[in-house]
């Protein structure tokens, strides 16, 4: 097997596409393609072939990676969501989480704080619904406790004024809207306390 022909990918700057035997094979990176040493009329293995579309799956799936984070900070089980769901091999989908947290873009504790400061400004959740969200994206709840407890910006007797003010017209009753408070994750108590402080504002 022969390395017949390397050229730069039309749609993707940066790749390039090698040709082994005439027929498209594999792309690499820039970088990639250097650390490979590879040139046209160098003779290959199946098994060098092999290796290298496996690192050229690595490199595309890293990419994509780093696409999804720069676009808002991921948990690591978002990426490995994401990694199942496009069907990734499990040491290409290891690999690449390995490559992100060691440069920094894959930290869950750094993705705690973002989503609890992001859900705090823009969502008057209870602390029990705020915990319930950072679960779901498989954070271990020793972590989220110390980002609740920590977070300058989370407030949940805030989050509840905040959310009988501008619910209140909403209800008929003062009964219903207790139920909805309390539905959504606040305790009775807080709830009668923030309904008792409005009315006297």
């Amino acid at each position: 097997m022969t390395i017949t022909k390397i050229a730069p990918a039309v749609k993707t700057e940066g790749r390039y596409n090698v040709f082994v035997d005439d027929k498209f094979a594999f792309s690499l990176s820039e970088t990639q393609l250097i650390e490979a040493g590879l040139k046209k009329g160098q003779v290959v293995s199946e098994d060098e072939v092999a290796r290298l579309k496996s690192e050229s799956d690595f490199g595309k799936n890293y990419i994509r990676a780093v696409d999804l984070i720069s676009r808002r900070l991921r948990s690591e089980k978002e990426i490995r969501d994401y990694a199942w769901r496009k069907q990734w091999t499990p040491e290409n989908r290891d690999r690449v989480i390995e490559r992100l947290t060691e440069r920094g873009y894959l930290n869950d504790e750094k993705f705690a704080e973002s989503f609890t400061h992001s859900r705090a400004t823009t969502k008057n959740l209870s602390r029990r619904k705020m915990a319930q969200e950072l679960m779901k994206k498989g954070l271990e709840k020793d972590l989220i406790e110390k980002t609740l407890q920590n977070s300058a910006e989370y407030d949940e007797k805030q989050a509840l004024q905040n959310l009988v003010a501008k619910k209140r017209d909403k209800y008929d009753s003062e009964q219903k809207l207790t139920a909805y408070l309390v539905r959504q994750g606040f305790s009775y108590d807080d709830v009668k306390n923030a309904l008792s402080e409005d009315q006297n504002q």
